[in-house]
């Protein structure tokens, strides 16, 4: 999917204008509501890559607690279900 970043600067305002009166937030023009759900789309794609990246962080320092204790003796079990 492709934001057109210049459509979404050139709605900002009237976006603005329209959530600062709750009544014409439900008459707000097809562009402008194309800009508000591009700019929550890119907010949640970042999000959701910065997720990713802490959860793979994670899995990495699981592994090298899990290797250690494997190298110390300690047989480590995983539960298949969690």
């Amino acid at each position: 999917m492709e934001i057109n970043k210049d459509n979404l600067e050139k709605n900002k305002y009237n976006l603005e204008k329209a959530l600062d009166n709750p009544k014409d937030t439900t008459q707000m023009n097809k562009e402008t509501e194309i800009g508000f759900h591009e700019g929550a789309l890119n907010t949640l794609i970042s999000e959701r890559s910065e997720l990713f990246k802490m959860i793979q962080n994670v899995e990495k320092i699981m592994n090298l607690h899990i290797s250690r204790l494997g190298e110390l003796g300690v047989k480590i079990k995983f539960d298949e279900k969690k």
